[in-house]
């Protein structure tokens, strides 16, 4: 069992969900079940989803639960919460040797724990292990929010929660650096040990990625998807990703603007995100700035093979930093222009020594990165540069990082 949000949002983390269901399939497990939130309030939630319509189908043997809330209006909070704990007490009841991972500390391990105590309470005994994977806006968000304003007992609620699953686990190196580091604050505050405890429970897992979506694409099939579009092959630059501060889209169409290339290569903004009616007004006067909102996970790696580079000039922001950087990944797998990005958290795990990089914020410096990789770098640069992001990248694949984790 995982919970997560889950299909239909747009979350690297979501995509996660999905191919450790799919490799779980694989490898002994005959009943996976995703626990996510009814698309309602995901809807009402704000966050940035897929067209509902085109989501890919799971695979028979995975189903995706959406409990709905337990109680009436007069329970403001917390009803959905109920409604997840319940349906996977139902689950724990029947004896089955189970396995729950949670994604996102709140509420998802909340919840599992929540549930976990309440079948043994009732006596259930169930046979479950239970895993925590903090994926990085846990503790870059949730924690450190907590910290700087001075709420130390939710920070302390919050590293409990971490440490009370059997496994806990970071999405990056730089993930579990900031989780030692949050631990070590409230250790100050308080008095507790939760730095040392992290420092000899929590392991890395990396983002799982379906690799054969990226590998060996038809050409026919990427040309077919450009010429929809009224894309040339090799003739735009993409940024794909959530469209937020975070992820330097601000930066991103300043320096376009001022960038020799924009007179041949348009730029392609793929995504939805809390900026994106802000960015486009401030394009709107510009005809060489596309935007794409509706773009599938079919379309997506066929947009990035057929980029003449692809740019995620992601900075931290007080409530978010970029942990890892799964596009990045997803990207290196499918081929196409280089990538320029910025060493910002994770992101140099992710594409090693594979990608252009830029000082995070530095808009002169991004859009004479852009003009040079765009115009003047050899072919011969490129495609060696392409062999080595798949090469990288292929350790991240779904199979390995299931294998590893579980």
């Amino acid at each position: 069992m995982i919970a997560v949000r889950a299909d239909p949002v747009i979350c690297g983390h979501s995509g996660e969900a999905r191919n450790l269901a799919e490799v779980a399939l694989t490898r002994g497990f005959d009943d996976v079940r995703l626990l996510t939130w009814p698309i309602p309030t995901l809807q009402a939630a704000g966050l940035p989803l897929k067209p509902l319509d085109r989501l890919l189908p799971y695979s028979d043997g995975i189903t995706v639960e959406r409990p709905e809330a337990v109680g009436d209006y007069r329970v403001p909070d917390g009803r959905h919460l109920a409604g997840l704990t319940g349906r996977l007490v139902e689950l724990l009841s029947d004896g089955v040797p189970t396995v729950c991972l949670s994604m996102y500390l709140v509420p998802h391990t909340q919840v599992i724990n929540d549930a976990v105590t309440a079948a043994r309470a009732a006596g259930f005994d169930p046979q479950v292990h239970t895993i925590a994977k903090a994926v990085g806006s846990d503790v870059t968000n949730v924690i450190r929010s907590c910290l700087r304003e001075g709420r130390v007992g939710a920070a302390t609620v919050l590293m409990t929660t971490f440490l009370a699953s059997d496994e806990v686990v970071a999405v990056s190196e730089y993930t579990k650096d900031e989780i030692i580091a949050s631990a070590e604050e409230v250790d100050r505050h308080c008095g507790t040990t939760f730095a040392q405890q992290c420092r000899e429970r929590v392991t890395v897992s990396y983002p799982p990625i379906d690799s054969s979506a990226f590998l060996d694409l038809d050409e026919d099939t990427i040309d077919a998807a450009l010429q929809k579009r009224g894309l040339e092959r090799g003739k735009y630059l993409l940024f794909l990703s959530r469209v937020a501060r975070a992820k330097g889209i601000y930066d991103l169409v300043i320096a376009y603007g001022q960038m020799q290339a924009r007179d041949k290569i348009p730029l392609v903004v793929a995504g939805n995100g809390p900026a994106l009616d802000h960015v486009r007004a401030m394009a709107r006067d510009d005809d060489r700035i596309i935007f794409l909102n509706d773009v599938d996970d079919d379309e997506k790696p066929l947009l990035m093979a057929g980029c003449a580079a692809y740019v995620l000039p992601t900075k931290p922001e007080p409530d978010f930093v970029e942990t890892f950087g799964i596009a990045l990944a997803e990207k290196m797998l499918a081929g196409g222009g280089p990538i320029v990005t910025t060493l910002t958290g994770g992101t140099g795990e992710a594409v090693g020594d594979t990608a252009v990089i830029v000082e995070a914020g530095d808009i002169n410096a991004l859009a004479e990165t852009l003009d040079r990789v765009l115009l003047d770098m050899p072919e011969s640069e490129k495609r060696a540069m392409e062999i080595r992001a798949r090469e990288h990248a292929m350790s991240f694949d779904r199979v390995a990082v299931f294998d590893d984790l579980f």
